[in-house]
């Protein structure tokens, strides 16, 4: 990790100890164990907007669309104390709203900016900060139409960074220019969701002034958000999201929703340039090679909605970059780390000495702490050095055609056959150990001991088929009935009445909101891994190859990731079949798929402390329970 400059440590300390001349102008930032101090009146802050120019004209009205920036900052920041930034930008703040309580910004008569949602200004402000609520372009009080994660989107957010450093033009509602001279240029991004995957947009380009990102729940490519492997989730959904987020009259952006209906590549499932320029990882506007901010990534690993294999293809690339990074992997659905049961003190305390460190330059040991806290039940978590789990080793578990996985490969000639037919996954793990024509099915005996899977399984499967396209699916189940964590009801969590408070308060604006408790189920199995796959883009994501009728072919691909403990007493089971009508509105193909069980696995990346050398196998054939209800993704934007 790249060491704090003595300068830079020598100026943090200066803060703390207050000449006569500046005692008598008024507080300066503080710094006591670690962390800034709560010393700047958050009744008395600065609160104002500005409109920064970017570089887009995504209306094509002729004149480059302007981004709408509310500012909090304290009252004594100016030329004399300059002030880091930490920008929460979104598309939310006038329909769906932020947090768990779901706010929405509210305005005075001047048009300023009374309530901010979430914590951020309560906390952050007295301690030295400013904060930016940013409408991403098309949105809210914004100029230009929404472009679902492309060249608007990121670019606006872009400009707001060029501003605080000088590269930008930003004005006020009178026509002036507004020069932000009270800030330091160093700026932070943070926020859930679409916010978060702003955040990672804005860090792809290789801003200067960008220190540092925090994404929660983000996506890093779009077209793993809204396909896997060729397979469409769900049909025109960026010009549908386009739509909700944009809350002026329908016919100003038509014609950017259509031409995303007309790009998206929808009747295929392939990626193309639309999806490209979506693709922060590896993209046409940024590539995670450009990312110059340090990551602290939060996500979850049941979050069906921005899937986890958005963060996990994200924090694989950042570490080959060696970019100075952080994590948490949660097992709720779609949830904020400030509503993770008994961590919302940790989650405040920690993000506090992340900013301090990255933004303020306060030498706290933020980085020497265990890089990644991970949850390993309802309210257990750990912490490690990284995630995955460093020394996991990558175990191949084989089917059989007795119904059995384990070790050992199937003889040449064993073989399992299926149809491609449109299936939900409560029918796909019903009544494992019953023959089904739309799957096949394999458990392993009941495990002796604990199996820890930290990362990603990939499915390795030889396939044939009697017709030239089929979409697969493959499922790891964990058979035993425990008591977990209950993602699909209100995604995770309770919300509470009582509330507890992090930040100051005005009568507009205030710092408390309501606590939550894990929602927990005893349930007889869970789907622990998930991954799909259009056949046809087995050797290619940008084009569509059909296997010949009746010719074996090698169908390999990454499912989604997770960690997760299979229990001792429990049993895994591998689920192959066709379309999962749970996440895609595909229909399918009717195709008969043959299964050479041979040359066919699944590689899990377990953890543990001696080789993996048996997996107990049934007597008898496992029979599964006939009814599961498990729980679904829930899409909600909070």
């Amino acid at each position: 990790m790249p060491q704090l400059r003595p300068a830079l440590i020598a100026v943090t300390l200066t803060l703390a100890i207050a000449s006569p001349a500046q005692a008598a102008a008024g507080p300066r930032i503080t710094v006591e164990n670690g962390r800034t101090q709560p010393v700047f009146s958050y009744a008395d802050a600065v609160r104002e907007y500005v409109y920064v120019e970017s570089s887009v004209d995504s209306d094509s009205d002729g004149r480059l669309d302007r981004v709408r920036v509310d500012i909090i900052r304290p009252k004594e920041s100016g030329p004399r104390l300059k002030v880091p930034v930490i920008i929460d930008e979104s598309p939310y703040y006038d329909n769906s709203g932020r947090g768990n309580e779901a706010e929405r910004k509210v305005y005075d008569a001047a048009g300023n900016v009374t309530k901010f949602p979430l914590f951020y200004d309560n906390y952050f402000v007295p301690r030295g900060y400013a904060v930016l609520n940013v409408d991403m372009l098309g949105t809210t009080k914004s100029e230009g139409c929404p472009d679902i994660g492309g060249k608007a989107d990121v670019l606006g957010g872009k400009a707001v960074v060029d501003w605080l450093n000088g590269r930008a033009k930003a004005y006020r509602a009178d026509g002036t220019q507004a020069v932000a001279d009270w800030t330091t240029g160093k700026a932070g991004m943070i926020g859930k969701s679409y916010d978060g995957t702003l955040a990672n947009a804005v860090a792809a380009t290789g801003v200067r002034g960008l220190e540092t990102i925090v994404p929660i729940s983000a996506i890093s490519s779009w077209y793993k958000y809204q396909r896997s492997n060729g397979v469409v989730y769900s049909y025109d959904y960026a010009s549908w999201l386009a739509n909700y987020v944009d809350t002026d009259p329908e016919p100003k952006c038509q014609a950017v929703r259509d031409r995303m209906d007309a790009e998206d590549g929808d009747d295929t499932g392939d990626y193309n340039a639309f999806w490209a320029e979506r693709d922060y990882v590896n993209g046409l506007l940024g590539d995670a090679s450009k990312v110059r901010a340090s990551v602290f990534v939060v996500h979850t690993a049941n979050d069906l909605n921005v899937k986890p294999d958005n963060f996990s293809t994200w924090w694989q690339a950042l570490a080959k970059r060696n970019v100075p990074r952080k994590i948490w992997v949660g097992q709720y659905q779609h949830v904020d780390p400030f509503d993770f049961e008994g961590r919302r003190d940790v989650w405040v305390d920690t993000l506090h000495g992340w900013f301090d460190y990255w933004l303020q330059g306060v030498r706290n040991g933020i980085m020497n702490a265990p890089r990644a806290d991970v949850q390993t039940g309802p309210t257990q978590w750990i912490t490690q050095r990284d995630w995955p789990a460093p020394f996991a080793t990558n175990v191949p578990l084989r089917p059989a055609a007795d119904g059995s996985l384990g070790l050992l490969a199937a003889r040449r000639d064993a073989s399992a056959s299926f149809t491609d037919v449109p299936l939900d996954e409560e029918e796909m793990i019903a009544d494992v150990g019953t023959a089904k024509p739309g799957r096949v099915a394999f458990t392993s005996g009941a495990l002796p001991l604990d199996l820890r899977l930290s990362g990603t399984p990939t499915a390795d499967l030889r396939v044939k088929l009697d017709k030239p396209a089929a979409n697969l699916t493959t499922l790891l189940v964990d058979f035993g009935e425990a008591n977990r964590v209950d993602w699909g009801r209100g995604q995770g969590i309770t919300t509470l009445a009582e509330e507890d408070c992090h930040g100051d308060s005005t009568a507009a604006d205030d710092a408390c909101y309501r606590k939550v408790a894990t929602n927990t189920v005893t349930r007889p199995a869970e789907i622990v891994a998930r991954g799909w796959i259009d056949i046809q883009n087995r050797d290619s994501l940008s084009a569509s190859s059909p296997l010949p009728v009746g010719t074996w072919g090698r169908v390999r691909w990454q499912t989604l990731p997770h960690d997760y403990t299979f229990r001792k007493g429990h049993r895994i089971a591998l689920v192959v079949a066709g379309t999962d009508t749970t996440y895609t509105s595909e229909a399918g193909t009717g195709a008969n798929v043959t299964l050479d069980l041979a040359r066919s696995s699944v590689i899990v990346p377990f953890t543990q402390g001696a080789p993996l050398v048996d997996v107990p196998k049934d007597t008898t054939r496992f029979r599964g329970p006939a009814r599961i209800d498990l729980p679904e993704p829930d899409n909600s934007f909070f």
